[in-house]
């Protein structure tokens, strides 16, 4: 016997219906989550619903669901309203289903990802990054979630491609984990080094599923060592080739780079990255964000010298300034102190190397030559707010398309 998925769907509808909360009796179950009660349908429970001004009975007789309408609305409501509780019951349980992170293993003829639950705490609100540079984070996705027909419309495979580049331990891999729970999207991550061909990585596509976020980190180390396994082609055709039209559907797919001035620019082009967003070093902003997450400081004494040390172009990774945080969290006191330190001994010398790196690559960050240093961080970083009027460097939307008017 097959399971009735409209039976499962609008049981899931229907238990999510506040009338069941206002009943006189329902039924009480414990959930997933720890502490979490959930309501279900009681036997010969009758559930009242509106829909396009039509009360709707709905009876649970011996595990039917029976559907009671008037015959005067039943034409004109029944369609539309069995649609609307299939299009909710599909978002509750992508709400409720638990993630997933896949891994791709190399020793393996049948399935070639092994599976672990994804439980990573990061969300959007809690990764150290400009608030107006995050609100265009979330539009973006927001925007990519409603926009099927969208791309349908444009004969487009509906997926985003997503670059994330900057120096180690400024926040690219809890970007990812935030992004993915922000989406409710499985995580497949892609090790670069454990495919044998680009057949190998074709196949890794073809048994992804549609609702996830396909992730690969590093892809400028990896192509720097010349790898004999794949080849370029065969990584362009991974990200936007016939194969990914085709099965590449309601993916996110990301790319981490330390930086992209030595990447062949053919793998930066519209089409195969969208929208490029750089992760800097820590600045002022960024640390209150942490300050706030580690410590539950929103202000301090000791913040106007922290400042000031940022504005005199120190800084260090948000990695780097978090473990100092996490060290000393019983004091916060001692935490700023200790990240106070840490800037002043090792924040300019990670300026200064990363202003050389930046400089012998083409990046083009400039000298700086007098005028006010932190102008010139922000210039070297790439750090330009999102509300000028010029093209942020920070957010880049590299193919120049949107899914809203």
């Amino acid at each position: 016997m097959q399971r009735n998925q409209l039976h499962h769907k609008v049981w899931v509808y229907l238990n999510s219906l506040t009338s069941v909360e206002d009943s006189d009796f329902t039924n009480l179950f414990t959930g997933k989550k720890p502490n979490e009660i959930v309501l279900r349908l009681d036997p010969n429970q009758i559930i009242e619903d509106d829909f396009l001004g039509a009360k709707i009975f709905w009876i649970n007789e011996d595990d039917n669901l029976v559907l009671k309408i008037r015959k005067a609305d039943k034409r004109r409501v029944l369609r539309p309203y069995l649609q609307h509780i299939h299009s909710v019951s599909d978002d509750l349980e992508d709400q409720k289903r638990d993630l997933k992170l896949y891994m791709n293993v190399l020793d393996s003829q049948k399935e070639r990802w092994r599976s672990v639950p994804f439980t990573h705490p990061s969300t959007l609100e809690t990764i150290a990054m400009e608030s107006d540079l995050k609100n265009k984070v979330k539009s973006d996705l927001e925007n990519f979630l409603k926009a099927k027909q969208y791309y349908q419309r444009l004969g487009r495979v509906w997926k985003r491609s997503y670059l994330l580049y900057g120096p180690s331990g400024t926040g690219k891999s809890s970007f990812i984990a935030a992004l993915a729970n922000f989406l409710s999207y499985d995580v497949y991550d892609i090790d670069l080094c454990k495919v044998s061909d680009d057949s190998d990585l074709k196949l890794l596509l073809l048994q992804s599923t549609a609702k996830s976020v396909i992730v690969v980190e590093d892809l400028d180390r990896y192509l720097s060592e010349k790898p004999t396994a794949l080849s370029l082609s065969g990584i362009l055709n991974f990200m936007d080739g016939i194969l990914t039209s085709s099965c590449g559907e309601e993916r996110i797919m990301v790319f981490t780079m330390n930086g992209k001035d030595e990447v062949d620019q053919s793998i930066l082009r519209p089409g195969r990255i969208d929208v490029h967003i750089h992760f800097p070093l820590c600045d002022f902003t960024a640390f209150k964000t942490l300050a706030n997450n580690y410590l539950g400081l929103k202000d301090h004494k000791l913040f106007p010298q922290v400042e000031e040390i940022f504005q005199n172009g120190s800084s260090l990774s948000p990695a780097e300034i978090g473990e100092l945080m996490m060290a000393n969290r019983n004091s916060p006191s001692r935490a700023l102190k200790s990240v106070i330190n840490a800037l002043q001994t090792e924040g300019d010398g990670r300026v200064a190397r990363s202003r050389k790196s930046l400089d012998e690559g083409g990046g083009g960050g400039g000298e700086a030559s007098g005028g006010n240093a932190v102008k010139e961080f922000k210039k070297l970083y790439g750090l330009l707010r999102v509300k000028s009027s010029r093209k942020s460097q920070s957010f880049d939307l590299n193919s120049g398309q949107k899914e809203s008017g």
